[in-house]
């Protein structure tokens, strides 16, 4: 298809077909223009906020009309540049922000459905005040929407115990590239009907439709928490303690995150008044936390559980939270470092996960091939040991100009990704392929799923409209 007028025509016609109000362009579409790091700011032709599944319709058929493509857009909180325009003059943003109904919450079926534009932290609220729990759990919870969460498939700090997005998800309603609407929106825990063809549309960021709402899940609230920080002496005892307390913990373990002692650092420096509760002097650092309702005891356990791995030196040292506002300053510091690697500049943020059984062994050859290759950078290796997820991010130097600052970042992606190659990794292990990843998932797709994913992708939106420049090429591309 090929567009036709001017900028302002266009946007005219948009306005036309749909009405002003849900027509955004000019300087009020910059803020939807923009990654949620603001390392890149781009333009569209306009932004579209429709409020109803069937106004979702209207719009991409007047969209396709004019001859251009749709960037779906949810909390704009993604990493991988999903959502971010890359050919502002021929791309509408169609934003889900104002569909936030949430339709039902079922107790008795332990479900919910919910429109794609619910912000995660308001549903959990909403879905407590039930009675029940939605286990998703990001840092970007209070801003990130549920339709964006399904389309990237998100992961989060309980993936250990419940699973990725994925694995809540029960049906979906999708506005499809032709205008058309996949209903789909079971409950249904059992449906062996053949292929499930939401799945298609889950970890697709948007490339083949419009998620537009979502049946999810529901579970009994965790009415009983014990987190802990431990202090370990190596990466590879944090593999080994993991191994414990899935042995000793089962499926009550909700969260075993690890982290460098510079995260405490980088935590502080973005929340000056963040009291260490611990030496920072250990090798290695654990957060752990275990969860459960009705008659199970999770303090006891706990307790009991580090008794046994600190008598046998696998565990040096630990704090465990005696409330919740304990608990949640101590996942401050995991939240923390983040902000704190941001606010040094622009830095490599990876997001790879490797076997379990080679995390350690992965961390200690990357962070060593960086250092040979870069060496005024600073590691800082951190993730889920449960699932194999490392975010390990590259710090380039201070006193470095903007050029040298990305080539750094440029040269220590290779070597990371070379070392990952070698172990067998995933280049994206929670945040998506985007445009961001699209070069290197390419370089590594093998020829059979490559032509798998493009007939797919053909089959559904063979005009290629939907999120064009986001994992795939087109054939015009390729």
């Amino acid at each position: 298809m090929k567009t036709s007028g001017s900028s302002s025509e266009m946007v005219a016609a948009l306005a036309t077909a749909l009405g002003g109000d849900l027509v955004l362009s000019g300087q009020d579409i910059e803020r939807y223009c923009r990654d949620w790091h603001g390392d890149v700011t781009t333009g569209a032709v306009a932004v579209i906020r429709p409020r109803s599944t069937a106004e979702v319709c209207a719009a991409v058929r007047a969209i396709r009309a004019l001859g251009l493509s749709i960037v779906p857009q949810g909390g704009n909180t993604g990493l991988v540049l999903g959502c971010t325009p890359d050919d502002p003059s021929r791309q509408v943003i169609v934003s889900l922000e104002r569909m936030t109904a949430i339709r039902r919450i079922d107790e008795d079926d332990f479900s919910a459905v919910v429109e794609a534009g619910v912000i995660l932290s308001e549903f959990k609220d909403r879905v407590e005040e039930a009675g029940l729990y939605f286990p998703l759990a990001l840092g970007a919870q209070g801003s990130c929407r549920i339709g964006g969460n399904v389309s990237t498939n998100a992961g989060g700090i309980n993936v250990l115990r419940y699973g990725m997005t994925r694995e809540l998800v029960l049906g979906l309603e999708v506005v499809l590239p032709d205008g058309s609407v996949f209903e789909g929106l079971s409950t249904l825990r059992k449906d062996n009907r053949g292929i499930d063809l939401k799945q298609l549309f889950i970890g697709a960021e948007g490339t083949l439709g419009i998620i537009t709402a979502v049946s999810v899940k529901l579970m009994p609230p965790a009415e009983k928490v014990a987190t802990a920080l431990l202090g370990l002496g190596t990466l590879s005892d944090a593999i080994a303690l993991y191994r414990r307390a899935r042995r000793d913990c089962c499926d009550l373990m909700s969260a075993f995150e690890f982290m460098p002692p510079i995260a405490f650092t980088l935590a502080q420096e973005a929340i000056p008044d963040l009291a260490m509760p611990m030496s920072a002097d250990y090798p290695a650092y654990v957060l752990m936390e275990i969860s459960g309702s009705g008659l199970v005891d999770i303090e006891d356990l706990m307790h009991r559980f580090l008794e046994g791995v600190m008598e046998d030196g696998l565990v040096l040292d630990g704090v465990i939270a005696a409330s919740r506002s304990q608990a949640k300053n101590l996942w401050l510091f995991r939240e923390g470092m983040n902000e704190g690697q941001a606010r040094r500049g622009p830095h490599l943020r990876t997001d790879i996960s490797v076997p379990l059984s080679r995390l350690a062994t992965f961390v200690e050859a990357a962070e060593a091939a960086v250092t040979v290759r870069l060496p005024g950078c600073i590691c800082v290796s951190y993730g889920h040991v449960g699932d194999g997820n490392v975010h390990l991010n590259v710090l380039p130097p201070g006193g470095l100009s903007g050029e040298e600052v990305q080539q750094q970042i440029y040269e220590a992606k290779g070597v990371i990704n070379a070392v990952l190659d070698d172990f067998g990794g995933s280049i994206s292990a929670e945040h998506g392929i985007g445009r961001l990843k699209k070069a290197d998932f390419l370089q590594r797709l093998p020829p059979v799923q490559r032509r798998l994913l493009t007939a797919v992708k053909q089959a559904i939106d063979p005009d290629w409209i939907m999120n064009p420049g986001c994992q795939l090429n087109s054939d015009t591309d390729s």
